[in-house]
């Protein structure tokens, strides 16, 4: 079976957000995206603490995509360190995990 994962972002503006990752489910990097705005985050950046609104994003996809999710957020996006993580996804709805992959391409070797 697949290893799918979840990939969250975040970014200043949840509009661009909107619109980045709505690109990478035109790409098949991911089968679908759910935004939340506003968001308030607390951060340490570069020896300071701020807060701001941002917005945040859900993904669902291929662990094998990471990588490429990663990199084409990193040429793209506004912050010089985008936030991006994945977490696993061990088990659900058989036929939504299956849609995932589905709706996913499989990473280029």
């Amino acid at each position: 079976m697949t290893e799918l994962c979840e990939v969250v972002m975040t970014a200043p503006d949840p509009d661009w957000l909107r619109r980045f990752t709505r690109e990478l489910v035109d790409q098949r990097l991911c089968s679908s995206v759910h935004n939340f705005s506003p968001v308030h985050s607390i951060y340490r950046w570069q020896g300071e603490v701020h807060e701001r609104t941002e917005g945040r994003a859900s993904l669902h996809t291929r662990r094998e995509l990471v990588e490429a999710i990663v990199k084409y957020a990193k040429d793209r996006h506004p912050y010089q360190v985008p936030g991006i993580s994945a977490r696993p996804i061990y088990d659900g709805n058989p036929d939504y995990l299956d849609w995932i992959a589905a709706e996913t391409q499989a990473a280029q070797s």
